[in-house]
């Protein structure tokens, strides 16, 4: 079999070409997009931080309760961030939010319009599926690599790893809404005069809203799942805790940082949650 592995296909020399000439050619797009990042997990972290942490607490209690209209969950939350605030996990809380709400922002930025004309365009889909499923298989350290290349260390290649990683949970759960929206809905408005555009907003995205609600929590989860993956690349939150436990063979401070960001995963779950009625 020697004569088999000494003609290997050269698939890292080409990837590490690829990756060379995109660095090359794409150096001002890349600083560009770079600098748009930093904007927003800039302003985003000053909305969490600027704010005394009753105030932002107080905000997240009232967000569940207009979604919600339940006390018992409002107290879960409420009670939820006074258990981080009184950890002292309160800044590292609020930087991983911050990667998290960015990569939600962007991810359904990109994916619900994806979805949406995918939905639409079987085709489109089908050409899509291999590329999805390769962006979900393949192991998420993968794309620390060309972060790091393309944007150095920081808060933006562990956003930008985080969002190629999370970005096919909010198309296919769009797609999935949209494409089993009823076919009697869609032939109902067209029989009423509805144009494709008045079909779509006022048929197929309230009927998908639970699908793409879900396609949301989605997002938040798996963002959530990059936190300690974003620290190896110098993101701040709450996996840089647990990459320093993991360095010291800290069971006490893993524990601790590892519960809290259980406890966030939890409450946004359930804040996010939406069943169809």
């Amino acid at each position: 079999m020697d004569w088999l592995t000494d003609n290997k296909i050269p698939v890292g020399k080409w990837a590490a070409a690829a990756f060379d000439w995109l660095q090359d050619v794409g150096q001002p797009f890349f600083d560009g997009l770079a600098l748009v990042m930093e904007w927003m997990i800039d302003g985003i972290l000053w909305l969490l931080q600027t704010p005394p942490p009753l105030l932002v607490i107080l905000l997240f209690v009232a967000f569940t309760w207009a979604v919600h209209r339940s006390w018992k969950l409002c107290l879960f939350v409420g009670l939820g961030f006074l258990f981080i605030l009184n950890q002292d996990y309160w800044e590292e809380t609020t930087e991983s939010l911050t990667l998290v709400l960015s990569a939600c922002v962007v991810c359904m930025a990109i994916g619900v319009p994806i979805g949406i004309a995918a939905a639409h365009r079987p085709r489109l889909y089908a050409a899509m599926r291999p590329v999805l499923d390769l962006m979900q298989t393949l192991p998420a350290f993968v794309y620390l690599i060309p972060a790091i290349v393309f944007f150095g260390i920081g808060m933006v290649p562990g956003l930008i790893a985080t969002v190629i990683f999370v970005l096919p949970a909010p198309i296919r759960l769009t797609h999935l809404g949209i494409s089993s929206t009823p076919k009697s809905l869609t032939e109902a408005a067209q029989a009423f005069g509805a144009t494709p555009t008045q079909t779509l907003w006022k048929v197929e995205l309230p009927y998908a809203l639970p699908q793409i609600m879900t396609g949301l929590n989605q997002t938040i989860m798996l963002s959530l799942s990059m936190v300690v993956i974003a620290a190896l690349v110098g993101a701040d939150g709450l996996g840089v805790p647990v990459v320093r436990a993991l360095n010291q063979v800290n069971t006490a401070l893993g524990f601790e940082s590892g519960f809290i960001i259980v406890v966030v995963a939890i409450m946004l779950d359930r804040m996010l949650r939406m069943e169809r009625k």
